[in-house]
């Protein structure tokens, strides 16, 4: 009976594993379905990471999926969640340049000034990459413009090494 038992929940913890593995792939493919059915059988976790430290919400928003964001956040998912190198999905949507997946995240409460390994936040992502809409947005909501990268460097330094003269302006 105990062999029985053994076999049993190892079979369960594959099952668990396997599904965990599904919705990393769902979520870079763009797979709202798949990922919808996963959650409602409870089979996955929106908050697991995977060997890199991304979850399933930071890879939605690196490959642009905005409607498994929109999932991934109705189900709670935490928008603060770091990947190895200290860097959340609102970082991902700031180095990408996507806005409306920028308004999506901080509206359902992504820390603006949450800092990588690096030092680096949202706000320096967006500064360095010449995204000013973006750059616009978040000091709307308050980023702070005196955090400092493990250099030394703010986003209005960032934008200054750029040549970024609208940026300039606006962090002005």
């Amino acid at each position: 009976m105990k062999k029985i038992l053994v076999v049993f929940c190892f079979l369960m913890l594959c099952e668990v594993l396997e599904a965990q593995n599904h919705i990393f792939n769902y979520s870079r493919e763009g797979n709202v379905t798949a990922i919808a059915e996963l959650l409602k059988l409870k089979k996955a976790n929106v908050d697991t990471t995977d060997h890199k430290g991304y979850s399933p919400l930071v890879l939605a928003v690196y490959n642009g999926h905005m409607d498994v964001v929109s999932l991934l956040i109705s189900h709670n998912a935490n928008t603060d969640t770091q990947d190895k190198s200290g860097n959340t999905a609102l970082m991902g949507a700031c180095f990408k340049g996507d806005l409306k997946m920028v308004r999506m995240l901080v509206e359902a409460g992504a820390n603006i000034d949450i800092r990588n390994y690096n030092g680096a936040t949202a706000l320096i992502y967006a500064s360095t990459f010449g995204h000013g809409d973006i750059v616009e947005k978040l000091l709307k909501q308050g980023a702070d413009l005196s955090i400092k990268d493990d250099r030394g460097n703010t986003a209005l330094d960032h934008a200054r090494m750029q040549g970024n003269r609208e940026l300039l302006e606006i962090l002005r």
